[in-house]
């Protein structure tokens, strides 16, 4: 593409949030790519100074060479946060009579206008005419030059081996809550004591695959796009030539943005999520009609990589991935009329960063203006009080989840998952009884035997779960044979959870229904409780998806938002997520209780 919007043939390649790992170099050479950037971090964990970083460098992997060229973390912090003599300054310090010393900056675009108070900075107050003025004003010995021409120019100063690594501040993302805390800490204690600057090199954050690790909603989607890429490679390289609508959606689905999480919103912010199971889906699509995948289609195998296999089931309507190790439940549910992932969720966390809430000044308020700083060093919130609106799950909010609760249990502590969970199902294992298949449908059976525990007392429980995916529409139900294997009765409050993810909490073209007629308070980010029904539906008219909710008896039905407190390039946030759907019901378990809910996907 760029060769032929600019008839140029481009032989550098900017290394997405600049993560390197060792094996780069023989990827990179057979796509044509003879240089990269990554910070200059990279090279002193390897064992450099700041001295020997005045050029580029060769490495390779199984001989397979690549050029590499180290960013300045200098020039990164002061372009375009510091006045342009401090760039100038450090330009002289480095510069030699041989004119043979090379300097790098390459960096975001987003640090000139887009980070909070940056365009009043960059553009009318003038930083960026300065900027200009003083690298053109000391032309006589400042030169810049293209990489290419580096190449063309220069030799590489010596040969060096990698790290995996990123810049330092995603590999600080990339740890766990705990050790994320520890590292600032420690980070902070050596600044205190005097000795950063000397020992900084030696303190490194974490592995940037372990966002894979830290995120399950990263690992799915990343599982799922390795899943479609593999249908793409399995097929003739002429039909890969032909099918080039489907590539391009793959790779807009490797986008690096929503697989991580740090200051910015990455991974939190729905739009980028829905955007890549879309592109996911349309490729997908087009992939099973040039492979001739015969639906329905079942699959038992990990997917996700965790121990535990899972069902994958594909039908001309839909995909339903089931999570057999985790309750049983329906974690991916991508409808195919349009492109939709109505299972992209998110799970409420403790982020390391929940901490500096405290500190946080409520953007646009006098405290915060005139503060132009790096994005690290900004501690800023859309709207005052956010730390009364954290809460965290303990459990992945998915859909078909089968809950017993306490009978203390209310509709606010439910939302805030600050209740007593009774049963063990869950988010424990359920084991396969049985599969059948035809050309109409798929059925899976599904057993667990566990308990439900109240006062330090357990209670013996079998849930039966049988599955009924339709091939012919968006329909899934799902039988519920509770069975109690004790010998006397016992009060259960049982209900089934189920969340959607429809992007955004609250706009007049997405709303609740209930018996054909929008509910009062009808958008999909309010809470309430509607008693006694059978059906409750949600409609994204904007999506043209409709969504409906059915039991085979009167229930009382839960509505609630879940969203999230996250950091992005504006501050704390609240970011709606998705919208939980709880029909629930308290009966006395004598021997055995059925019941059937269904789930309908249609366009609209």
């Amino acid at each position: 593409e760029v060769k032929k919007l600019f008839d140029y043939e481009p032989i550098g390649m900017w290394l997405a949030e600049r993560v390197w790992e060792p094996t780069l170099p023989s990827s990179l050479s057979k796509a044509g790519v003879t240089y990269t950037i990554t910070d200059d971090t990279h090279f002193k964990h390897a064992g450099l100074t700041e001295d020997q970083l005045t050029g580029y460098f060769i490495t390779e992997d199984l001989g397979n060479k690549t050029f590499l060229f180290p960013i300045s973390k200098k020039l990164r912090y002061t372009i375009p946060f510091e006045n342009p003599q401090v760039t100038i300054d450090y330009l002289r310090e480095m510069a030699t009579d041989a004119g043979d010393n090379l300097i790098v900056f390459a960096d975001d675009g987003e640090k000139f206008g887009v980070w909070p108070n940056t365009y009043d900075h960059v553009y009318k107050q003038g930083w960026l005419k300065k900027f200009f003025k003083a690298i053109t004003d000391n032309s006589d010995w400042i030169n810049v030059l293209h990489f290419k021409e580096a190449i063309e120019k220069y030799k590489p100063l010596d040969k060096i081996y990698l790290p995996t690594a990123s810049y330092s501040e995603m590999m600080h993302w990339s740890l766990f809550p705990g050790t994320f805390q520890a590292y600032e800490d420690f980070e902070h204690y050596l600044k205190e004591q005097d000795f950063y600057e000397d020992v900084h090199v030696f303190v490194r954050g974490g592995f940037w695959r372990n966002f894979l690790s830290k995120y399950s909603e990263v690992n799915n989607m990343h599982k799922k796009m390795l899943r479609v890429s593999k249908k793409l490679w399995s097929l003739p390289e002429k039909s890969r030539a032909k099918l080039t609508e489907a590539s391009d959606a793959l790779w807009r689905g490797q986008c690096n943005c929503p697989y991580w999480h740090g200051v910015f919103g990455g991974l939190y912010l729905s739009h980028l999520r829905d955007a890549i199971y879309s592109n996911l889906i349309k490729s997908e699509i087009q992939l099973d009609k040039e492979i001739g995948t015969k639906f329905p289609h079942y699959e038992k195998t990990d997917i996700n990589v965790d121990g535990y296999d899972e069902i994958v089931i594909e039908t001309k309507e839909y995909n339903a991935y089931v999570n057999l190790g985790k309750g049983g439940h329906i974690y991916e549910l991508d409808h195919k009329p349009t492109l939709k992932n109505v299972s992209d969720t998110m799970t409420r966390r403790r982020e390391g960063y929940h901490d500096k809430l405290k500190q946080a000044v409520v953007a646009g308020s006098p405290e915060a203006k005139n503060k132009t700083a790096s994005i690290h060093d900004i501690i800023l919130a859309k709207e005052p009080d956010l730390g009364s609106k954290l809460h965290f799950d303990f459990y992945e909010r998915k859909t078909f989840i089968d809950h017993f609760i306490s009978d203390d249990t209310t509709l606010d502590s439910f939302a805030a998952a600050e209740y007593t969970e009774e049963g063990n199902f869950y988010n424990s294992p359920y084991e396969i009884l049985s599969e059948k298949k035809s050309d109409d449908k798929i059925q899976i059976v599904l057993q667990r035997t566990g308990h439900i525990q109240r006062n330090k007392q357990k209670f013996p429980i079998r849930i039966k779960k049988s599955y009924l995916f339709s091939n012919k529409s968006g329909r899934i139900s799902v039988k519920y044979d509770i069975d109690n294997l004790g010998k006397k009765p016992v009060s259960i409050w049982f209900g089934v959870e189920l969340n959607f993810g429809l992007q955004a909490g609250h706009v007049p073209d997405r709303y609740y229904y209930c018996n054909e007629k929008k509910l009062d308070d009808r958008y999909v980010d309010s809470t309430g409780e509607i008693k006694g029904v059978k059906s409750i539906g949600l409609r994204d008219e904007w999506r043209k998806l409709d969504i409906l909710v059915e039991t085979d008896q009167k229930l009382n039905v839960w509505r609630f938002p879940i969203e999230t407190i996250s950091l992005s390039e504006a501050g704390f946030e609240r970011v709606y997520q998705n919208s939980t759907v709880f029909p629930n019901i308290k009966i006395d378990l004598d021997k055995k209780w059925k019941f059937e809910i269904s789930l309908s996907l249609n366009k609209i």
